[in-house]
Parts: C-alpha cells; sequence; structure tokens
C-alpha cells in the first residue's frame, strides 16, 4: 500500500522507513485529542510556573523630594523662630531641625523608607529652608527694630579686633578696606556663604541621626 510522503508530497510505498526523495522518516506517533490538549495544558502550568527574570518591588517606598518639601519647611520655620526669637542657639536648632525633619516624614509616611542616607538627605533640604527663612526672618527684624547699626558696628568690631592682631602694614591695607561699605558688603556675603554651609553640615547630621533613630520602615 503506497502513501505520500508528508515532508515532500511523493508516492512511498507502506514500510518504507525513510522517503527515497527527500529521506523525511515516515514513522510518526499521532496523539489523541485529548492527550493533545493535556500536554498543551501541562505546558501552559509550566511556562506559568517559570520565575520571571523580573526583579521584584521592594516594599518600602522612597520619598519623593516633592513629598518631603512640606515637612522640610515646617521643620525648618519651627528652626528659624526658635533662632530668631533667641529660644534655642542656632547649632542646636538647626541640629533639630534636621531630626525633626525625618520625624516629621516618618508620621506622614510610615511605610517608606528612611535610613541614614536619606535621612541625612532630608536634613540638608531643611537646613536650606531654615537658611532661607532665618535670614528672611532676620532682615525683617534688623529692617523693623531698626538694628542696621549694631549689625554694622559688631562688623566693625570684629575687623577692629582683627586689626589689633594683625599688625602687619599689608594687612592692616586690607583690613581697612574691610571697613568701606564695599569691604562690609564683602564681608556680610562671606558671612551668608559660612553660615549656609555650617547649616547643610548641622541638617545633614540630624537628618542623619534621625534616620538611624527611626529605623527603615515604620510599622503603622
Amino acid at each position: 500500500m503506497e502513501h505520500p510522503c508528508y515532508k515532500c508530497g511523493q508516492i512511498v510505498e507502506e514500510g518504507v522507513v525513510f522517503c527515497p526523495h527527500c529521506s523525511a522518516p515516515q514513522i510518526r506517533v499521532v496523539l489523541p485529542e485529548s492527550a493533545a490538549g493535556a500536554a498543551v495544558a501541562l505546558s501552559s502550568e509550566a511556562s506559568v510556573a517559570v520565575p520571571s527574570s523580573t526583579p521584584l518591588v521592594s516594599a518600602s517606598l522612597s520619598i519623593r523630594w516633592s513629598q518631603a518639601a512640606r515637612p522640610c519647611a515646617v521643620a525648618g520655620l519651627i528652626a528659624a523662630l526658635a533662632m530668631v526669637f533667641r529660644l534655642v542657639v542656632p547649632p542646636i536648632a538647626v541640629l533639630g531641625a534636621g531630626f525633626l525633619a525625618v520625624a516629621i516624614c516618618r508620621r506622614r509616611y510610615p511605610d517608606a523608607a528612611i535610613r541614614a542616607g536619606s535621612g541625612a538627605r532630608l536634613g540638608a533640604l531643611c537646613a536650606v529652608f531654615c537658611f532661607g527663612m532665618a535670614t528672611v526672618l532676620g532682615g525683617v527684624a534688623v529692617a523693623v527694630l531698626h538694628k542696621g547699626d549694631v549689625v554694622r558696628q559688631t562688623l566693625l568690631d570684629a575687623i577692629q579686633q582683627a586689626a589689633a592682631r594683625y599688625p602687619d602694614p599689608q594687612a592692616q591695607g586690607t583690613l581697612e578696606f574691610m571697613r568701606s561699605p564695599a569691604g562690609l558688603l564683602m564681608m556680610l556675603v562671606f558671612l551668608l556663604i559660612f553660615v549656609f554651609l555650617t547649616f547643610l553640615l548641622l541638617g545633614t547630621l540630624g537628618g542623619a541621626l534621625g534616620g538611624l533613630t527611626f529605623g527603615h520602615r515604620g510599622k503603622g
């Protein structure tokens, strides 16, 4: 009995193992429909069971800058008011502001991941707010209370003390320039830069301490 080859279509005699035209094997196993359906289902289940190479998303969430801005601003405002009204010395106020910013973020976002590193960044952002608010409030206080002459005299006294310590003629010329309006303005700018960097350092340290204190995740 003859039958056509499934591959090339040429007639092949019954019992021939390979097609004489294309050498295709002529022995084929045909599964029943039920067995074929079971094999497909098993294959589908196996593909589902294969673990995905996509990394799992961490259960802890990171705080975005937009979310951290308000808590940091609140903590910075509290510290700035405390400094302007002389309730706390500035270094302690800024250090506490960084710590407080982390505490407020922990309360507002209990599932967020706040460690020492993220706490330090929150503290640094809080220090920026604190410096800006303290500078504005201090400027307003000086203008309202008419203490501009007091600030100027304080700078002049500092220059006079430096002049007494450095009698060198070249140093005296520099200090004489610092007594001029342009020199006083330059000195004030350098003083503000120094204060800003100090605030940034203290706020970062306070935020890092807050991150270490409150741990990496809240349980609320």
